[in-house]
């Protein structure tokens, strides 16, 4: 005798019971609104693109291989007149992303020390600081850059009266000069395993802290840090053989000419210390204000245990400080990059100065311009995308 299994029936969703699902419309919301923007979009490509064809203008980006027949003043890569409107226009970010990667490190730098004097124990620091902050962030930025490039490195003496510093380092209205580093053969992969190292390093880091605050003992994550340091130097040793490096020194050659060293131009000059001190003025009260932010419970415990205000600093109060800090300081950070364009005013050759040399000579408005957002956007993305990764890694984890 069998017994017949009862027939197990599925309740399919009904039309009905979908449209009073809220999650169902939620996700229609989201479907719809991109609808909408796609078309949006579209139309207003499609006037755009009928207008210039009623005007008998022709888009097309073929005018990026023709040749520029026009200098630039400042390159760190090969470039001469005879090249392409987009070997120049490549030459302009390059200037430009040097601008801005050494600006956020200097801008950090002077930002972080900045606010930590904010709420210095020492009246005069304090007052200083105040002083920085409050008269640099309400001066606007063009007014600043013209106001170091003609009253500050205008005005300094030509070369035959250069001002000589110490560490073989002058300075003059042609610019700075200072001692630097010449790579030779075998550079390239130095310079690739010491970048892994440094990743390594910063790894290592993470984890010999996780590993600290877990089992509550104390140690030197500086110490593990550089063994991946270490490491990848004597392996690049082992590979090449030898350094592949010297320093060289700014040399006078005549009265009127320097060789050797690294020279920073006025208009570079200019251009990096006007962001790096009108953005430090915003990042320092960032800086205060996140690390108010830390209750005041945390240092008295932290002197419970008999640590000192630096190591307090260090170890309890920034890495809680961050938390509050890392957003708004991303946002500085994109405003720095995107004020690099200002050095137009100066004449320094970023991306946007060629870019607009490049329009007054081909007249392609709209294909010039098109890359100008292009660019900016692309570098925006990538410093929020990498403060977003480094602020996931700060945050509170749940378990």
């Amino acid at each position: 005798m069998t017994t017949q299994r009862p027939r197990v029936t599925r309740n399919t969703p009904k039309f009905k019971d979908l449209l009073r699902d809220t999650r169902f419309w939620r996700v229609a919301g989201q479907v719809i609104a991109v609808l909408l923007f796609l078309l949006l979009v579209i139309l207003v490509v499609d006037n755009v693109i009928y207008n210039l064809r009623a005007l008998g203008i022709q888009l097309g980006f073929g005018f990026l291989g023709s040749q520029a027949s026009f200098d630039i003043g400042e390159t760190l890569i090969s470039y001469n007149p005879a090249d392409s409107y987009g070997r120049a226009i490549l030459v302009g970010l390059v200037n430009s992303l040097r601008v801005i990667v050494v600006g956020l490190v200097l801008a950090t730098i002077l930002g972080l020390v900045a606010g930590i004097a904010r709420l210095s124990n020492n009246w005069l620091v304090r007052q200083l600081a105040l002083v920085y902050v409050e008269t640099i962030r309400n001066i606007p930025l063009l007014l600043q850059l013209f106001f170091w490039y003609f009253a500050f490195f205008l005005q300094l003496p030509n070369v035959a009266n250069q001002i000589t510093l110490p560490g073989s380092t002058y300075l003059s209205s042609r610019g700075l000069y200072l001692p630097w580093i010449q790579g030779g053969a075998g550079a390239g992969v130095w310079l690739l395993l010491l970048a892994l190292g440094i990743a390594g390093a910063i790894a290592v880091w993470q984890w010999r802290t996780q590993v600290m605050q877990e089992r509550g003992v104390r140690g030197n994550q500086m110490l593990w840090a550089l063994a991946p340091i270490v490491v990848a130097i004597a392996l690049a040793y082992i590979i090449n053989g030898a350094i592949p490096f010297r320093i060289t020194l700014p040399q006078m050659v005549d009265t009127e000419q320097i060789e050797g060293g690294l020279r920073l131009s006025p208009e570079f000059g200019t251009l990096l210390l006007g962001l790096v001190v009108y953005t430090g003025s915003f990042i320092a009260e960032i800086v205060r204000a996140g690390i108010q932010a830390v209750p005041q419970g945390q240092w008295e415990a932290a002197r419970a245990l008999g640590l000192k205000s630096g190591r307090i600093m260090q170890s309890v109060v920034l890495p809680q400080a961050l938390r509050v800090i890392i957003p708004p300081l991303t946002s500085q950070y994109l405003n720095l990059a995107k004020n690099s364009s200002l050095a137009i005013a100066i004449g320094f050759p970023d991306v946007y100065f060629v870019a607009s040399t490049t329009f007054n000579q081909t007249g392609r408005a709209v294909e010039v311009m098109f890359l100008i957002m292009i660019t900016y956007l692309t570098i925006s993305l990538i410093i929020s995308l990498a403060m977003n990764l480094f602020n996931r890694t700060v945050q509170f984890k749940e378990r």
